[in-house]
């Protein structure tokens, strides 16, 4: 059968016969030398198609059309069932999945199912190992090749995305995506179970393995397994000593790039999250969480054995420690032991002497950040902590907490031998001495 755009075009002169034949062979054959020579890869690194805005190069006129489209804001394929647009007709194809549900490709090792082939090509090698594309600067390899451009960015410094709101730049598109969601408050997806909603569909996934339990990125080392694979990656460097990521102002080196990224903001001062009653700002976007929680007086974490509530989940886990008596984190000078790492990494700069916190008004130094935070106060003048019943501020949260017992008359504090109580933990320890006989403080 002779292949139609050739029939046209020899129906279009009226050709026939063996002459016509002839013309019709050769043509075909043109025609088929055509699609092979497109179909064919492009000699190594040949990019010859670049973009006039940003001089990013590629292989192939479709794939620039298609990268334009980034700077058009250019977005023709619409859903029909949320309204949400895309500048590429397959990547609206991938999010009506989201719609039906539907997971055509399965990994024939472990059963799990994805929505586009490509997601379970670079799943498989979570099982193989096979890491493909490597960092020609510092050797680092990546299972995907989208991972490794991004990463090089590192090397190179390039945040090729913007924000048009703000004007904040970013290393990869998506990450650009993510981010305008906080000024638009878009949350597209939803979990079916609880509700609750999110602003990236990979943070759905995540959450969704709460209700499961999945943890399916297992350490080689340990056993320790994880419901991420960023979070099993991190983890393996404890065991390796990696620490990939270093800062270019004093040297300090860590094993994640946020780590990095926060820390350089003590060199910077930068502080990017504001909480919108007080005006307090957080170099840390959980840190402003955490804040926030304070003017609601939310505290959903309570604790099973005493009722205890708290306003952070990690102040729960180490609270339980106190009914468990479970310390298991030592010091490897002198013994003592801890319920939180943090409290350990604290306590060590005694040892050492470390004081990696200054002010840069007095040049006073502080072994940990909060402790500087709060100096800082007292240059600044700063209260933001306010009590809703009097008015009367304060600098440090603790203080507004300890206040509020005036009001509430609450004596968290008992003491085990006579049950007087106490509102502060400082004054039970000094009543315990009554008991025990104990007078430290003697007069030179």
């Amino acid at each position: 059968m002779v292949d139609s755009p050739t029939c046209q075009l020899l129906s279009e002169k009226g050709l026939s016969g063996e002459a016509d034949q002839h013309l019709y062979n050769e043509k075909k054959s043109i025609y088929k030398t055509k699609l092979l020579k497109k179909h064919q890869p492009r000699p190594t690194g040949e990019k010859p198609y670049g973009c006039d805005q940003c001089g990013k190069r590629f292989a192939r006129s479709g794939h620039l059309v298609k990268h334009q489209k980034i700077h058009t804001g250019e977005k023709p394929y619409g859903c029909d069932q949320c309204g949400k647009k895309f500048a590429r007709s397959g990547n609206l194809v991938t999010h009506q999945r989201i719609h039906t549900g539907e997971k055509p490709y399965g990994c024939d090792q472990c059963g799990k199912t994805f929505t586009v082939s490509g997601a379970l090509v670079r799943h498989q090698r979570i099982h193989t190992g096979e890491k493909p594309y490597g960092c020609d600067q510092c050797g680092k390899r990546f299972a995907d090749s989208g991972a490794l451009v991004t990463h090089q960015r590192i090397h190179t410094g390039e945040k090729p995305y913007g924000c048009d709101q703000c004007g904040k730049r970013f290393a990869d598109s998506g990450a650009l995506v993510r981010h305008q969601r906080i000024h638009t408050g878009e949350k597209p997806y939803g979990c079916d179970q609880c509700g609750k909603i999110f602003a990236d569909p990979g943070t759905l996934v995540i959450h969704q393995r709460r209700h499961t339990g999945e943890k399916p990125y297992g350490c080689d080392q340990c056993e320790k397994t994880f419901a991420r694979s960023r979070n099993l990656v991190t983890h393996q460097r404890i065991h390796t000593g990696e620490k990939p990521y270093g800062c270019d102002q004093c040297g300090k080196r860590f094993a994640e790039s946020g780590a990095l990224v926060t820390h350089q903001r003590m060199h910077t001062g930068e502080k990017p999250y504001g909480c919108d009653q007080c005006g307090k700002r957080f170099a840390r976007s959980g840190h402003l969480v955490k804040h926030q929680k304070i003017h609601t007086g939310e505290k959903p974490y309570g604790c099973d054995q005493c009722g205890k509530k708290f306003a952070r989940s990690g102040n729960l886990v180490a609270h339980k420690k106190i009914h468990t008596g479970e310390k298991p984190y030592g010091c490897d000078q002198c013994g003592k032991r801890f319920t939180v790492s943090g409290a350990l990494v604290k306590h060590q700069r005694i040892h050492t002497g470390e004081k990696p916190y200054g002010c840069t008004q007095c040049g006073r130094r502080f072994t940990v950040s909060g402790a500087l935070v709060t100096h800082q106060r007292i240059h600044t003048g700063e209260k933001p902590y306010g009590c809703d019943q009097c008015g009367k501020r304060f600098s440090v949260s603790g203080a507004l907490v300890k206040h509020h017992r005036i009001h509430t008359g609450e004596k968290p504090y008992g003491c085990d031998q006579c049950g007087k109580r106490f509102a502060e933990s400082g004054n039970l320890v000094t009543h315990k001495k009554i008991h025990t006989g104990e007078k430290p403080y003697g007069c030179n």
